[in-house]
């Protein structure tokens, strides 16, 4: 059995490698010739909203402070006592020069709540080009403005961004970071580059002439995730999907361990029902499972439990100094066993799962992440 397991190995370790070399190759590609900055068109900021965290001050000033010459911030949220109203107010009164709004809506109909604040936004933005944009992210001061730039480089239906961990101040938030940097970052910049969009729904521009053309977004209202969906729906329709250069923030913060848990179980649970097939072979991309595998195939472990851990921990090394330099590059390190071992029980129980909660919503599941309403939902 050596020569399969040996197999194994060296496919995890050439997909660990092609995924590296695929966040090298979106984060630091050439610039070309910039054009003038005026010459830009404007652009829409759509940031939905729920509820404050500690770290929404600092994410949501960050694109107060945005180079790009014309753009607009439209904030939505469902409840008028939502205390992020505050935050956004505050920023608006600092930043008097920026445009910006809040829209307090009830929501349209949709299944997805973060789908039924954004179209309850959506008639308030006076563009046609925007930005779809997570709370929890934070960015650079030209990150808009690489944005629009690809776009018109590229001709690109979507842009999205690599996403980074960064911010943790706790166990929890070290290994957010940590999978955010490895396994997410690797795993979403490879089929991206290849042609086969994998939409991070945390940094999205687009126009919205074309998303209507191509049935609006009221076509994603009732599955989970909207952001995998919308780049089929441009992918299908010849529009393609790029990464732009700018990495995107996001700001773990104080998170959890059961938090962590439950998320990336959640986001297992979402590639079990999108891609079964590549989700079959995640384990190929776990420590944990990988020296499992040798162990049942009566293997020698000194050889290929340091092989399989080793491989890990340098996918999510190199992962944070692509990203984010070396600044803390031991927490990769030191929070590998405990993160894959989560990681792979997130694995195991995903396709058994059938509800998910988000931001204090219960939802069932069905195929490709199609929502129902349950009991609890009334």
């Amino acid at each position: 059995m050596t020569t399969l397991v040996v197999f194994f190995f060296l496919l995890a370790t050439g997909w660990t490698l092609l995924g590296l070399l695929g966040i090298a190759v979106a984060t630091r590609r050439p610039e070309r010739v910039a054009s003038s900055v005026d010459a830009l068109p404007p652009v829409t900021v759509l940031k939905p909203l729920c509820g404050h965290d500690p770290s929404l001050q600092g994410n949501l000033e960050s694109f107060f402070l945005q180079s790009h010459p014309n753009y607009e911030l439209v904030f939505g949220v469902e409840d008028p006592n939502d205390p992020a109203i505050v935050t956004v107010m505050r920023l608006a009164e600092k930043y008097p020069k920026v445009r910006s709004r809040i829209v307090c809506h009830s929501g349209l109909a949709a299944s997805n709540p973060k789908v039924r604040n954004l179209l309850g936004m959506m008639g308030h933005a006076s563009h046609d080009l925007f930005v779809i944009s997570d709370s929890n992210v934070r960015v650079d001061a030209h990150y808009l403005e690489e944005l629009v730039r690809t776009r018109l480089e590229t001709g690109a239906g979507i842009v999205t961004s690599v996403i980074a961990g960064t911010g943790e101040t706790s166990l929890g938030g070290a290994l957010e970071s940590a999978q955010l940097n490895g396994f997410c970052a690797t795993g979403a910049c490879i089929p991206t580059l290849f042609g086969d969009a994998a939409v991070i729904g945390k940094s999205m521009l687009m126009s919205r002439k074309e998303l209507a053309d191509l049935g609006g977004l009221s076509r994603v209202a009732d599955v989970l995730a909207e952001d995998f969906v919308l780049g089929k729906m441009f992918q299908h329709g010849g529009r393609p999907v790029v990464l732009a250069r700018t990495i995107v923030q996001n700001v773990t913060g104080n998170v959890s361990i059961e938090a962590f848990f439950q998320r990336h179980r959640r986001w297992a649970t979402l590639r079990w029902r999108l891609r079964p097939a590549a989700f079959v072979l995640e384990p190929l991309l776990n420590g944990v499972a990988l020296s499992l595998l040798a162990w049942t195939l009566s293997e020698p472990l000194l050889v290929f439990v340091p092989w399989a851990f080793g491989l890990c921990v340098a996918r999510d090394v190199a992962g944070w100094v692509l990203l984010r330099g070396t600044r803390s590059l031991w927490i990769p390190v030191v929070v590998a066993p405990v993160r894959e071992g989560l990681s792979l029980a997130a694995w195991l129980i995903a396709p058994w799962k059938r509800r998910v909660t988000w931001r204090g919503h219960l939802m069932k599941l069905g195929a490709g992440t199609l929502l129902f309403r349950t009991a609890e939902q009334g």
